[in-house]
């Protein structure tokens, strides 16, 4: 049944390729997406939005579309081979659209797969790290002249630090009182740290920090590598939209710098690699540093420390909720993974000071 849905989508794209078998790419926490293979290369990625996620799909697909597009005009330099390697190719329907809508109302979009190229899970040494941060630098250098007012923004508030506070006073107020005793202490850090998590907010409101696309999960698991671990570039563009480039750069430290697992819950085995910092702002700066204002690098370190709170602020306002977002495994799951993260910020904090002073001596 599947298989006949995927080639009967496969056939709607422009293309002059032959469908031959299709494998189910499981990286994506979201989306459906497929490897189409054809009897003769290339390849192809097909994907099906989740609409009950993104409740604009249409307007999901036009801002990657358009992105993609974006890139490719400033890369027309490069041969055509590597340039559909340095960026994502999407292609268009039959009848030229950016997507195709089935008869069950779910939308489709399509892209050329990238051969001979690798994923991580996670960060494996300095090398990629470093790699890693001059695909996501590159990314926001690449699209710095793109108006950002024209993205459809696809998970409003998405790290709208005020919004986030408010959904945590909701939960507060509904709580049990076993639950918000069991995190009096987290509810404690997350009040004492009210002021400093609207720094950013406020800067990005005020104007003195440029609104910019930004790619919104900059994870190490979206930047694609070549076989050498070197890097090709940023896939899964579902959340491109506007934002301030201290998302992206701190949505990746986050991920990239955590010794253990989000879910870990033995917090000695909690801390931030520095190694791993250092590797991927090297990187990240030699490709968009030139084009970042005074402030915006400033606060690149207080971009790392707000994006590591505010998933430790959503995990416990979820917990607070008796857990109706995230999939759990059992009834602290949630309070633990906000334990987690603001270790990871005490690490962090820890960790920046050293490095503050050695960088003055």
């Amino acid at each position: 049944m599947l298989e006949e849905q995927l080639k009967q989508v496969f056939s709607q794209f422009k293309h002059n390729n032959e469908y031959e078998s299709y494998k189910e790419l499981v990286s994506g926490h979201i989306n459906n997406t497929y490897l189409i293979k054809t009897t003769e290369k290339p390849y192809f990625v097909l994907q099906r939005i989740n609409h009950g996620v993104f409740k604009d799909a249409q307007g999901l697909i036009i801002n990657k579309f358009n992105i993609s597009q974006h890139i490719q005009k400033k890369l027309a330099h490069l041969p055509e081979k590597e340039l559909k390697r340095r960026v994502l190719t999407f292609i268009k329907t039959k009848d030229s659209n950016k997507y195709y809508k089935d008869n069950e109302g779910n939308y489709w979009n399509m892209m050329l797969f990238i051969d001979e190229s690798i994923t991580f899970e996670i960060v494996i040494n300095e090398e990629v790290a470093y790699e890693g941060g001059k695909l996501s630098g590159g990314f926001l250098n690449l699209t710095s002249d793109f108006d950002a007012s024209k993205l459809i923004e696809v998970i409003p508030k998405f790290h709208d630090m005020s919004f986030r506070y408010s959904q945590f006073e909701d939960a507060r107020r509904v709580a049990s009182n076993q639950r918000l005793n069991l995190a009096k202490n987290q509810i404690r850090f997350i009040e004492g740290s009210r002021a400093e998590m609207h720094i950013l907010q406020s800067l990005k409101e005020s104007g003195a920090i440029k609104t910019r696309v930004t790619h919104n999960d900059t994870k190490i698991s979206n930047a694609l590598f070549d076989l050498n671990n070197k890097g090709l570039c940023v896939i899964d563009t579902d959340t491109v939209m506007p934002g301030i480039v201290h998302y992206d750069f701190g949505d990746a430290i986050r991920t990239i710098c955590n010794t253990a697992s989000e879910d870990e819950k033995d917090l000695s085995l909690v801390n931030f690699n520095l190694d791993y910092y250092k590797a991927y702002t090297r990187g990240f700066l030699e490709t968009v540093g030139s084009s970042l204002s005074p402030i915006e690098l400033r606060y690149l370190p207080l971009g790392a420390k707000s994006i590591i709170f505010i998933m430790g602020l959503r995990f416990l306002t979820d917990y607070l909720n008796s857990d109706i977002y995230y999939k759990i495994k059992y009834p602290e799951h949630n309070l633990d993974r906000a334990k987690n993260q603001f270790k990871l910020i005490e690490s962090f904090s820890k960790k920046i000071k050293q490095l503050d002073k050695q960088e003055v001596s």
